[in-house]
C-alpha cells in the first residue's frame, strides 16, 4: 500500500480515481487499486465513458445485444451496468464507512444542464436502472442545475454536484442541498442516508486566470501564476466550514443529515512547470474528497507529500492573493462563468462523441 495515500487518507482526504471502464472493472484493476491505494469511490462523466467504450473491447458482447436500441438507450445501459459493477465492488468500502464512501457518480446527460424538470426526471431513472445505494446522480450546477439539485436531493437521491467554480455559485449549491433536505423532513422522508458532494474545479481557474496573466504581461502578473485555483478551493472550504456552523445546519444535523462534503475536481496539473501534485498536497483538510486522474493518483503515490491541514490555517493568504489579482485586473466573476459556460459546452461536446461512439458500435453489431 502507498504510503503517500495512506497518509492522505488518515488526514481526512477521501480519495476517488477520476475513470471508470468495463476494462479496468474485469481485470482487478479498481480492486486493486482499492486494496492497495486507498481509493474509496469512483468518478465518471461522458468523456471517461466515450474512451472506454473506443477503446475497450468489453463491451462488443453487450452491444451486440442492444442494436434493437435507440442509441440513448444504449448508452443508459451501457453506463449503468458499469456504474453498477463498480458499486458492487465499493459495497464493503460503503457498509465499513456508513455510507459515506464507496460512492459511484453517473452523469445526467450534459444537454439536460438547462432544463431542470429533464434533469430530475433522468437523476430518477439513473437511480432506479443503477439500483444500489452507492451510486451519486451528477448534475451541473448552472442556474437551472440549483432547483434540479433540490428537488433531487428531496426526492431522497444522493447527489453529486458538478461544475462549481465561484464561490458565490458554491454558497447557492450549500443552499440548494439544504433546502432538499429540508423539503425531504417536511415530506416525512428518513434524510441520514442521503449524500451530496459539492464537485468544486480546480486546474481549469489555473489555465484560465494564468492565461489571462500572461496577456496582462507585468512582474505583479507573473508573479500570481498557478496560485489562483488554490486560492479559490481553500476560501471554498471556509465556505464548507462556516456553513456548519449555521443554524440551519445544526438542525438539520439532529434530524440525522449528512454534510456535503468538498470535493476536489479537475485536480490533473496541466502546466508542466507546477508540482505535479500540487492540486492534491496544498489542498488537504478533512471532510473532502479528492478525485484524480490516475496519472494524478500514481505521482502522489510516488512522491506526494502531507504535511497536515493545507486548509485552514491559509484562508488569510487565498484572500491576499484573489485580492492580488483583482489589483492587477483578473476579474474572477467572469473567469468563474466563462469556465462554467465552457464546462457545459465540453461535457455537451463529450456526450456528442459519446452518442457517435456507441452509434458506431451498434452499426457494426
Amino acid at each position: 500500500m502507498s504510503e503517500a495515500l495512506q497518509k492522505l487518507s488518515d488526514a481526512g482526504v477521501s480519495i476517488w480515481l477520476d475513470d471508470l471502464s468495463r476494462e479496468r472493472i474485469t481485470s482487478g484493476n479498481l480492486s486493486d487499486l482499492i486494496k492497495n491505494d486507498s481509493v474509496v469511490g469512483v468518478t465518471t462523466n461522458p468523456t471517461i465513458f466515450a474512451a472506454a467504450l473506443a477503446d475497450g473491447e468489453s463491451y462488443r458482447d453487450q452491444v451486440a445485444q442492444l442494436k434493437g436500441d435507440t442509441v440513448d438507450e444504449a448508452i443508459v445501459l451501457l453506463t449503468t451496468e458499469d456504474v453498477r459493477n463498480a458499486c458492487d465492488l465499493f459495497r464493503e468500502t460503503y457498509e465499513a464507512t456508513d455510507g459515506v464512501d464507496g460512492r459511484v457518480s453517473i452523469e445526467v446527460s450534459p444537454g439536460l444542464a438547462r432544463d431542470t424538470n429533464g434533469t430530475v426526471e433522468q437523476a430518477r431513472q439513473l437511480r432506479d436502472m443503477v439500483d444500489r445505494p452507492q451510486v451519486l446522480i451528477k448534475i451541473p450546477a448552472t442556474k437551472e442545475g440549483l432547483s434540479a439539485i433540490t428537488q433531487t436531493i428531496a426526492a431522497g437521491i444522493s447527489v453529486n454536484v458538478t461544475l462549481i467554480f465561484s464561490l458565490e455559485r458554491y454558497r447557492e449549491v450549500i443552499d440548494a442541498y439544504l433546502t432538499g433536505l429540508e423539503q425531504a423532513l417536511e415530506a416525512g422522508q428518513p434524510i441520514d442516508d442521503i449524500q451530496s458532494v459539492a464537485s468544486f474545479f480546480v486546474s481549469r481557474v489555473d489555465t484560465e486566470v494564468d492565461k489571462r496573466l500572461d496577456e496582462i504581461g507585468t512582474p505583479e502578473a507573473a508573479a500570481l501564476k498557478g496560485k489562483a485555483a488554490v486560492a479559490n478551493a481553500r476560501l471554498a472550504y471556509q465556505v464548507f466550514a462556516d456553513s456548519l456552523r449555521s443554524e440551519r445546519w445544526q438542525r438539520l444535523a439532529e434530524a440525522g443529515a449528512n454534510p456535503q462534503r468538498p470535493l476536489w475536481a479537475s485536480t490533473g496539473v496541466k502546466n508542466p512547470d507546477y508540482d505535479d501534485t500540487m492540486y492534491v498536497s496544498e489542498l488537504v483538510a478533512p471532510h473532502t474528497v479528492n478525485t484524480m486522474p490516475e496519472k494524478t493518483l500514481q505521482a502522489f503515490a510516488d512522491h506526494g507529500k502531507v504535511t497536515g491541514d493545507t486548509i485552514t490555517p491559509y484562508y488569510d493568504d487565498a484572500r491576499r492573493v484573489l485580492e492580488q489579482l483583482a489589483d492587477v485586473g483578473i476579474d474572477m466573476a467572469d473567469v468563474t462563468q466563462v469556465l462554467e459556460d465552457e464546462g457545459v459546452e465540453k461535457f455537451a461536446k463529450s456526450w456528442d462523441e459519446l452518442v457517435q461512439t456507441v452509434q458506431k458500435a451498434l452499426d457494426a453489431a
